[in-house]
């Protein structure tokens, strides 16, 4: 067997899809595979850089693994290796660094690594980065996330996506339903479309995202059960593609939307390319079309300018609107952005201050939302992990649920009632 190989995954969905499809050509090309957290002769860490903390988890993992091996070579690759590849490559144990274009070019670089090359940074211009490469996970045998579309061209104030993934650029319809079947072919029962930007979604022939929604629905293996979308912004969530869901059997009602503020104000200083009253509208409109549907919504803390008004506009619209949950980050600092540029910072106190209000929030959110599920009859997807004497899966919009463990129900798709609260999940009662 060849060197053994480990890959460890910071950041999205999008992420964990190119790590998997990096690692199966890994092993494909001879080389054994290795526990990120063990002993390893190569380590590839797949990194983010949405947030400054995700810089410093770099470092930290690098760190880690030179610990664990000082023998070992540490190859960067992802987003952060786009924005900062010399600086990463000064991190001790780092042997090479991959940007945009070049990550996927990992197994025919792993030789070169291994004979001793000098340390190196290998990638150009994010320009340059403009083939679309597939993608998509294996591993959970019940789930899998699927790259439909990667790059953004929005350049939001705060965002460095733009920079470290390159423009849009789409996959082909049938090349996503020729993955579907490779997935149905590994059990997968669920599949997560994936992307930064899935909204825009293009494919050559002019399609749109929701022609390969339909497509999707149509033509994918009957074992996948259920498709779920993974984000999309609010101004390219048509109305097309909300009443296709209501109707459709296999995508759920489940959007992730991201909002960033509830302020007017600060989604223009962010180059947000739509309002509240956009927004609102939206949320309206799947209520109305899936009155028991799951959403979810990004917000930003502390954006420069962000006033006390601000934030409490934002509270107050968000619990206005009938959202489910929230993924809430605090505003950094990143280079080469238009926000750094701006005054008015918001002082690291209050931005702190404010995150653990809309976290202590998504929380009361999140409680309403599966207490007034409680009693429904819905079908759970159990996950092949259990813990101790349980088993967890999701409801189609988006409800953890557990019960007693049983082997023959692992990757199964169970009706059944649900129950009580129990910690962050509910319980499910069988049907008799």
């Amino acid at each position: 067997m060849g060197a053994r190989v480990a890959f460890h995954t910071l950041g999205c969905k999008l992420n964990f899809a190119e790590t998997s499809m990096l690692s199966r050509a890994v092993e494909k090309q001879g080389y054994g595979s290795a526990d990120f957290d063990g002993e390893a002769d190569i380590y590839v860490l797949n990194t983010c850089s949405v947030t400054d903390h995700a810089d410093r988890r770099t470092a930290e993992i690098v760190r880690g693994a030179m610990r664990r091996n000082p023998n070992g070579q540490v190859v960067v690759i992802g987003c952060y290796a786009q924005l900062k590849p010399r600086e990463i490559l000064e991190l001790p144990g780092v042997s090479m660094v991959l940007g945009a274009k070049d990550k996927f070019r990992l197994p025919e670089l792993l030789p070169q690594l291994l004979s001793g090359c000098e340390k190196e940074a290998i990638g150009g211009h994010v320009k340059e980065a403009t083939v679309f490469h597939p993608a998509y996970s294996l591993g959970d045998r019940t789930r899998s996330f699927l790259k439909v579309q990667d790059g953004c061209d929005y350049f939001c104030a705060f965002c460095t996506i733009p920079l470290a993934r390159g423009r849009s650029r789409s996959a082909e319809i049938r090349q996503i339903l020729d993955a579907t079947q490779i997935l149905a072919d590994n059990a997968i029962k669920e599949v997560v479309l994936t992307g930064v930007n899935i909204g825009d979604f293009r494919a050559t022939e002019g399609e749109q995202l929701i022609d390969l929604l339909k497509a999707l629905d149509a033509d994918a293996p009957a074992t996948i059960e259920r498709f779920r979308i993974s984000s999309i912004e609010p101004n390219l969530l048509t109305d097309d593609i909300i009443e296709f869901c209501a109707q459709s059997q296999r995508f759920v009602p489940h959007f992730h939307i991201p909002m960033q503020s509830g302020s007017d104000v600060l989604l223009s200083a962010m180059r947000r390319r739509y309002r509240k009253d956009l927004y609102a509208g939206r949320i309206y409109k799947i209520k109305q079309a899936m009155p028991n549907a799951c959403i979810g919504a990004d917000v930003i803390v502390g954006f420069p300018g962000e006033t006390e008004e601000d934030f409490e506009e934002t509270v107050g619209f968000i619990k206005s609107l009938g959202i489910n949950y929230l993924h809430v980050f605090t505003y950094s600092e990143r280079p080469n952005t238009t926000a750094v540029r701006l005054k008015d910072k918001v002082l690291h106190r209050l931005r702190t201050q404010r995150r653990d209000v809309l976290r202590d929030l998504s929380e009361q959110l999140r409680l309403a939302f599966y207490q007034a599920n409680i009693g429904q009859k819905m079908n759970v997807l159990w996950e092949e992990e259990a813990r101790g004497a349980e088993m967890y899966g999701f409801t189609p919009n988006y409800i953890r649920v557990s019960r007693p463990f049983d082997e023959r129900l692992k990757n199964t798709i169970q009706s059944v009632e649900l129950g009580k609260m129990a910690g962050d999940k509910l319980t499910a009662i069988d049907i008799k």
